[in-house]
């Protein structure tokens, strides 16, 4: 074996790997807790200002946000920046706060339910998931709030089975994860030729604009 690649299941700083490791490591999305560490990972705090950044040239300022579980960096991290890029637009989120729970369609729902009991003025709504936007698109719907003439939805990972297969078809933010996965290949065999490199890279995401997203008319 000459190197060893380590793939986290969530953004949260994770402990490096015990002892002593005798050939290169790349950490990947998780970053290793000790900076020294080769770590490859996604700008979330980037992605949530995406987001905000695509929802405010469309014509929208009462923006929700509704994301998951509080426990996660990336909920909080995407958070901070939505929350960044509405306060250079001299606005706040809808509620002064994301709406944290779980990271479900069921949550999505119930919290798209909420957000427009409580604030019907809200003509956007950034989900910090796909899963989660597509519980929201349902209760809008049900609501009789029209998507996206009415209120803009936006989610995050741009996973196509939600995203493209949504009712209207959904914009996502995408962290480009393949991207990432060639960066970390990348990486690996650089430092198993003995090349000195950066000990953290982060990466920005993009928009994939589809219909759940128009500018007011």
């Amino acid at each position: 074996m000459d190197g060893l690649i380590v793939v986290g299941s969530r953004t949260d700083p994770r402990p490096p790997l015990a002892g002593t490791i005798p050939v290169p490591v790349v950490y990947v999305y998780a970053p290793s807790a000790d900076p020294d560490d080769i770590s490859i990972t996604v700008d979330n705090v980037g992605g949530g200002r995406l987001a905000v950044d695509h929802l405010l040239p469309c014509g929208r300022r009462n923006i929700a946000h509704i994301t998951g579980d509080a426990g996660f960096q990336a909920a909080r991290d995407r958070a901070e920046g939505a929350t960044a890029a509405l306060a250079a637009a001299g606005l706040t989120l809808v509620g002064d706060r994301p709406y944290f729970g779980s990271w479900d369609e069921s949550w999505g729902r119930a919290a798209a339910r909420m957000v427009v009991g409580q604030h019907p003025e809200v003509d956007a709504i950034f989900c910090g998931s796909d899963q989660i936007a597509r519980g929201v698109l349902e209760t809008l719907r049900d609501l009789g709030r029209d998507v996206p003439g009415s209120t803009s939805v936006i989610g995050f990972d741009n996973w196509e089975a939600v995203a493209a297969h949504s009712r209207p078809r959904l914009t996502s933010i995408d962290m480009n994860l393949q991207r990432l996965g060639t960066v970390a290949g990348q990486r690996l065999f650089a430092a198993i030729d003995g090349v000195a490199l950066s000990s953290s890279e982060e990466f920005p995401g993009r928009v994939v604009i589809r219909e759940s997203t128009v500018p007011i008319g």
